[in-house]
């Protein structure tokens, strides 16, 4: 199955359709209905005192103004003081309400994002750069909490009144309303026409930011292989590659974003344009009072100005589209690692067997063709084949981080799908050849994904490590258990990160125990240790060792040669020498 997320960009616009993607990004805030509710209503305020303002301006003009009625002109400007004033409160009300929904939207957002990436296989993880994929959950959520805490209800509000000075101007003068409002008709044709390019550009502008970030990331990572081999300006071209395409990307998107106010502007210039000049001949032809003309002036601001803010917000509400566009693509894979129903349970002394197994990698080769073979229970396999003989993968088929394009592994007797994540990895340990420590302490990376030791003390831990024989490889770290651990593995060497490791894996008591080249950053003398505590794991562990050092599959009971897609029994440790010497099978 292909999980390259880069194969979704530049996608048709009506495969993501801007309402279904309206409607996705409003399920997100369902919980919030009742605080969605009150803003919606403190907008609703908002925008109705402001409207009211310009006719008791209008009003104010034609009847106290003309006729020298101060008093009630202080009388009416106290009361638009008045109305000013709690159209301020109301708009605190609805910011403050809506921030709070954004917050909380961007919380269950990343936290789904996360959890996504959690359920999907390792094959995702070979497809998609981590630098990209932490964009999508830091940048990209943060496109829409922003959508959410500020445009939202600024949107709805310069909707509100826009419909209100709508109403007001077609219903005091149709043809004028009319003509005053046409210049709004011509900004939506350009709007509805230039919509899709906006966001198209605001993708690949997020595509870019996510590819900067996963070339910061593979950088800063190897930046030791950079300094021993001096090459510091192979790292800066590389970043000012990236930089530079972003930089292109993110103008061309500021100038699809930026493209709406200068024709809102115009229509709105045009529009007042009109009014005034229609309206000063109406006024000419008795037909029109001063008064309501300057009313009619300000609802025409009324109209235009929210659809200048429009012209932000919308620009706004693209780029939150083509982040959700990202975020939706992650959120819309299902892992193809399955758990089915296999009620079979054949009897077999065997504990692992492939039968007639084939993998490839996609839009890759071939690696492992039509294979079969059987591990029996409490004997020790070794894995032996030249560098990219497929050796990690048959390990990996076996732990189930893939599963065959064809064939069956079956574990117990059952197919091996059949076995849920947790039962599976309680029979299976598997000890990575670039084993991962989480930063914390040794204690925190042994109990990692181990419930049964949880709410043990040092004290009593330490004694289940002695009974596992683990106690000289703990020994190893000068403050034992409370050892500090960095995810960067500053804090200890490799050795150390790989022993830790064999202990997570060996406390876990598997049924069956894999070692990926797991001795190959350790001492010759910790080495021998390790391969003591191998020996005396119960009888019924199933050891499957992986590995180029010939003195480390030396006391194997069966060796496979892996090569060319095919897995051969090596026979004596001399036959497995001369296979590869020979890079192929002896007769």
């Amino acid at each position: 199955m292909n999980y390259d997320l880069n194969q979704f960009t530049g996608q048709k616009a009506e495969k993501n359709a801007t309402y279904k993607a309206l409607q996705k990004l409003l399920a997100l805030i369902k919980d919030d209905h009742r605080t969605l509710t009150l803003a919606f209503i403190a907008v609703l305020v908002n925008s109705g005192l402001t409207l009211l303002g310009p006719t008791i301006i209008g009003y104010t003009i034609d009847n106290y103004v003309v006729t020298k009625q101060f008093d009630s002109v202080l009388r009416n400007a106290s009361l638009l003081l008045g109305m000013y004033v709690v159209a301020l409160g109301t708009g605190y009300t609805q910011t403050r309400l809506m921030g709070g929904v954004g917050q909380r939207t961007l919380f269950k957002l990343r936290n789904a994002v996360f959890t996504k990436l959690q359920e999907l296989p390792v094959a995702f993880f070979n497809q998609n750069k981590a630098g990209d994929l932490i964009s999508r959950v830091n940048n990209d959520t943060d496109k829409l909490n922003l959508f959410f805490a500020q445009s939202l209800m600024q949107f709805i509000g310069s909707i509100a009144m826009m419909i209100g000075s709508a109403l007001f101007l077609l219903f005091v003068d149709l043809p004028l309303g009319a003509a005053a409002l046409a210049p709004a008709l011509l900004a939506w044709l350009f709007t509805l026409a230039t919509s899709a390019w906006v966001k198209q550009k605001n993708a690949i502008n997020l595509k870019s930011v996510g590819g900067m970030s996963a070339e910061i990331q593979e950088s800063l990572n190897n930046f030791k292989v950079i300094v021993a081999f001096n090459r510091r300006d192979y790292f800066r071209k590389r970043f000012a590659e990236v930089n530079q395409q972003n930089y292109q990307t993110a103008v061309k998107a500021g100038l699809a974003n930026n493209i709406f106010m200068p024709v809102y502007s115009f229509s709105a210039q045009l529009g007042q344009l009109i009014v005034l000049s229609f309206g000063i001949y109406l006024i000419a032809t008795n037909r029109f009072s001063i008064g309501l003309l300057i009313s009619f002036l300000s609802y025409v601001n009324n109209f235009y100005n929210p659809l200048r803010q429009l012209a932000t917000l919308w620009s706004g509400f693209q780029v939150a589209l083509a982040g959700w566009d990202r975020i939706s693509q992650l959120l819309s894979l299902q892992t193809n690692l399955q758990t089915i129903h296999d009620t079979s349970n054949k009897t077999s002394s065997a504990l692992l067997a492939f039968q007639n197994v084939s993998f490839g990698y996609p839009n890759g080769r071939e690696v492992l063709h039509t294979i079969s073979f059987e591990l029996e229970r409490g004997k020790t396999y070794a894995l032996v084949g030249p560098t990219g003989g497929g050796k990690t993968t048959t390990a990996s088929l076996i732990a189930r981080l893939y599963d065959p394009t064809s064939g069956v592994v079956l574990l117990d007797g059952r197919d091996i799908r059949s076995y849920t994540p947790q039962e599976r990895t309680q029979k299976i340990g598997f000890i990575l050849q670039e084993p991962f420590l989480f930063t914390g302490t040794v204690r925190d990376n042994l109990l990692y994904g181990n419930e049964q030791y949880q709410h043990y003390s040092n004290e009593q831990l330490a004694t289940v490590i002695r009974d596992a024989n683990l106690k000289g490889l703990l020994e190893r770290f000068d403050d034992g258990l409370d050892t500090k651990v960095q995810a960067s593995g500053e804090a200890v060497s490799l050795g150390q990160k790989q022993l830790i490791a064999f202990m997570r894996a060996v406390l876990r008591n598997p049924d069956l125990l894999i070692l990926d080249e797991a001795t190959a950053n350790i001492d010759t003398v910790t080495e021998q240790l390790l391969g003591e505590i191998l020996t005396n794991l119960p009888e019924r562990t199933t050891r499957i060792v992986i590995a180029h050092r010939l003195n480390t599959i030396e006391s194997a009971d069966e060796i496979f040669f892996i090569n060319t897609g095919e897995v051969t029994r090596a026979g004596s440790l001399q036959d497995a020498v001369e296979m590869l010497l020979h890079g192929k099978r002896i007769s």
